[in-house]
């Protein structure tokens, strides 16, 4: 991880848990990138960039010769993506901008890729209109691409809990609250499509853990439950709160992350389309 202990965001913010991320996902995102064959010298946009970590795979992806932007709407999360490329003078071929991903500020045709993981395939409102506005700076011939987390188990043994738990409002959230089915993320490549890409392709990424765990990945995912659940406690059964809290709380002496035998895997799923000619 690049300066990861120099720059660490203030302990539990957002900005922080996202770096904690960095942990489960590095390995993933760059199977997809190598997936992906993004030429040498390509300009990019990487929409909803958060703190930077992808940005900077996609730079060292396209070389000197090309080119990554980093599009976000939090000044806060853009101040820790900057201060991860200012130091070392390294990434000149990084920039950033404040902007929103539905109104992109940028021209028409201005880059040869679009990039967003758990972004785009999140938005709130229409989709078809999101993708319009992303396939608009992307040059013919270019390419979209959207990453977004789409399962996980991470209660070994325990999958009736774990259903449950992904059933609570926050669990469910983004993936259906307050959207139809056509909404849904996994029906992106129906979106994809209605906006007229070409050579419309979908596929799934698997990554896994399991002890031991060693500090960070620990932490990743004590900071990951948190991200998909919240608090469920209120939507539980009386039952399910005890074995929730016996298993997912860290003072547990029964927490589950130490658990000599621990092991869990997680899913996202990558839409890509290439804008007409």
């Amino acid at each position: 991880m690049d300066n990861i202990e120099k720059e660490r965001p203030e302990t539990g913010s957002y900005a922080y848990k996202l770096l904690l991320s960095d942990f489960l996902r590095e390995r993933l995102m760059w199977s997809v990138i190598q997936t992906l064959k993004i030429p040498m010298g390509s300009r990019v946009l990487d929409i909803g960039c958060g703190i930077g970590s992808h940005t900077l795979m996609l730079a060292e992806t396209v070389g000197r010769e090309g080119h990554v932007t980093g599009l976000d709407l939090s000044r806060d999360l853009l101040h820790h993506a900057k201060q991860r490329t200012g130091k070392s003078g390294q990434w000149t071929n990084v920039t950033f901008q404040q902007g929103d991903m539905n109104r992109i500020p940028f021209d028409n045709d201005a880059f040869d890729w679009a990039w967003s993981v758990d972004c785009a395939g999140y938005a709130p409102g229409e989709p078809l209109s999101l993708i319009n506005e992303i396939k608009r700076v992307v040059k013919p011939g270019g390419v979209i691409a959207i990453l977004a987390w789409s399962s996980q188990q991470l209660l070994p043994g325990y999958p009736l809990l774990e259903a449950r738990l992904n059933a609570t409002s926050f669990g469910i959230a983004p993936f259906s609250k307050g959207k139809g089915p056509e909404a849904h993320f996994l029906r992106t490549l129906g979106r994809f499509q209605e906006a007229g890409l070409e050579e419309c392709k979908a596929r799934t990424f698997v990554d896994d853990v399991f002890a031991p765990l060693n500090k960070d990945v620990r932490n990743a995912l004590i900071s990951l439950f948190e991200m998909r659940w919240g608090d469920p406690r209120s939507e539980l059964t009386q039952e399910d709160r005890t074995e929730y809290e016996r298993l997912c709380q860290p003072e547990s002496p029964d927490f589950i992350l130490d658990s000599p035998d621990y092991y869990a895997f997680f899913t996202y799923t990558l839409f890509r389309g290439k804008v007409a000619k």
